[in-house]
């Protein structure tokens, strides 16, 4: 399978985007029609992670040892990267085609860096505005946000 390409470097892992990278901006585009889809994608998210006893039991003790009050988290934030790596986009027609005919006949290619959460949906949007996405029938996007469609321009 074919790594991500940004300015012409491939990207293989996440130390490649550099420090404070939130997500991206790609362009996936079919080699032999040319059709593509634009979206964004996150490198990780953060989720809350139940403690175990042990943590949990751990954690009463180096409280204790420090002479700290209040009530012992439940919770911790645990950092996972995301699927980035294997992405193909959410279109179901784009998804559909690669199952059909292979990752192989695709490239992926960053447009855009984003260092928040905020900055990786604006990019998105600006860059879907820029390939005028709703309008062409050479692109598998059929939406932006969700609030506009392809189905206002026909």
């Amino acid at each position: 399978m074919k790594n991500w390409l940004y300015n012409n470097k491939e990207i293989k892992e996440i130390d490649d985007f550099g420090k404070n990278v939130f997500g991206f901006i790609y362009k996936i585009t079919n080699k032999e029609t040319g059709k593509f889809y634009i979206g964004k994608k996150t490198l990780s998210f953060v989720r809350n992670k139940k403690l175990g006893k042990k943590e949990t039991a751990a954690l009463k003790e180096e409280r204790k040892n420090q002479s700290m009050r209040g009530a012992v988290p439940k919770k911790k934030k645990v950092i996972t990267e995301s699927d980035w790596k294997d992405y193909f986009g959410s279109s179901k027609e784009l998804t559909d085609e690669i199952n059909k005919i292979g990752k192989d006949k695709y490239s992926r290619e960053i447009l855009q860096l984003s260092y928040n959460s905020k900055q990786n949906t604006y990019f998105e949007v600006l860059y879907q505005m820029k390939y005028d996405v709703l309008r062409r029938d050479d692109c598998f996007n059929n939406s932006i946000l969700g609030k506009f469609s392809n189905r206002d321009f026909l």
